[in-house]
């Protein structure tokens, strides 16, 4: 689907269709691009072929990336055709097993959530806040409908505001407040004959709209090119010209952190990592009609994998697994504080 498309128009069953055909010719990049299409079959309506679309995902033989995020979605949709049994049963896992992903936390809270399981909603958004963002200096901005999740219920609760409910209404842009724009009430002012009412709702749904509409239009991650060490000895052998652009994955890999940290510090937002395969790169290049082994390809390499959904946020959460490949933790890799010239 072409960015410009109005939904209105788009025809989900053949965009599913072809997403599907992509899939067969990318494997690398299956997971998303069904995941994708599973998405366009929910629009169209046939909720019971996007199930088989993520079952399909999760009997896979291959590692997921992101398993919980697909149980998450199945559940969610099962519960909209009536089967709420095995929903919630699928919901139930996704708590125990505690993923460090807030997407899934996001998907079966707000599943409770339009189903009037206010309760165990707001039980579920404070698991994951408490999980994923007790130690966090400045939380991620993909916990950041946790927070709004959790206030909005919270809200229809009638629960007096928490630290969490404060931590939210910071990080709230809007200039209609989290307050006015949870507020249980509102739904009255809907059905209302008063003018001023029907004009505050207006303002208020403009301002939530401009809300979905600035989470909506956030870029893929600016994102940096790594090469495992076994991909980068492989690629050096066959395109031997690329040597200048890496002289040893040793300094491959500072060279990854240096730069994420540099943008960082100038203020890009929304920085990430892509890995990249020899077999994938030379595919691209192939596709743009240009050697491997011409260096300006390798950021336009990075920039398409980004684009299509590849790229790991940088940096790693607290306590997660250094982006290297390491499998210690960033914080004692890595995240490794450079040392600068007065320490």
């Amino acid at each position: 689907m072409r960015p410009d498309t109005p939904a209105e128009n788009v025809d989900h069953t053949a965009e599913a269709a072809r997403l599907e055909r992509t899939a067969g010719l990318y494997p690398e990049d299956a997971e998303a691009l069904l995941l994708r299409a599973a998405a366009h079959l929910e629009l169209s309506g046939d909720r019971p072929a996007a199930t088989t679309l993520y079952d399909r995902l999760l009997s896979s033989p291959d590692g997921l990336e992101n398993p919980h995020l697909i149980r998450a979605l199945k559940a969610a949709n099962l519960w909209e055709y009536d089967h709420e049994a095995e929903a919630r049963a699928i919901i139930d896992g996704i708590r125990a097993t505690a993923p460090r992903d807030p997407a899934p936390w996001v998907i079966v809270a707000e599943s409770l959530e339009t189903h009037d399981e206010l309760e165990a909603a707001h039980k579920t958004f404070t698991e994951a806040v408490e999980l994923l963002l007790a130690d966090a200096e400045q939380p991620p901005y993909a916990t950041h409908p946790l927070l709004f999740g959790r206030h909005r219920v919270r809200r229809m609760l009638g629960a007096a505001h928490d630290d969490w409910d404060m931590l939210a209404d910071t990080l709230h842009s809007s200039p209609v407040s989290l307050d006015e724009l949870h507020d249980p009430k509102r739904v009255w002012s809907l059905g209302s004959e008063n003018p001023a009412e029907l004009e505050a709702e207006i303002a208020r749904l403009r301002a939530e709209l401009g809300t979905y509409r600035e989470a909506l239009s956030r870029p893929f991650p600016v994102a940096v090119l790594h090469w495992p060490a076994p991909e980068l000895a492989e690629l050096l052998t066959a395109y031997g010209d690329l040597a200048a652009e890496y002289p040893s994955h040793e300094a491959h890999l500072a060279t990854i952190e240096a730069s994420l940290r540099e943008l960082s510090a100038s203020g890009t937002p929304n920085l990430g990592i892509v890995t990249g395969t020899v077999p994938s790169y030379e595919a691209f290049a192939a596709s743009e009609g240009t050697s491997p082994s011409d260096p300006a390809l390798l950021p336009q390499y990075a920039t398409t994998l980004a684009a299509r959904g590849r790229a790991v946020p940088w940096p790693p959460q607290r306590g997660e697994s250094c982006w290297c490949g390491s499998n210690r933790p960033y914080t004692d890799c890595h995240g490794v504080p450079t040392p600068t010239a007065t320490d």
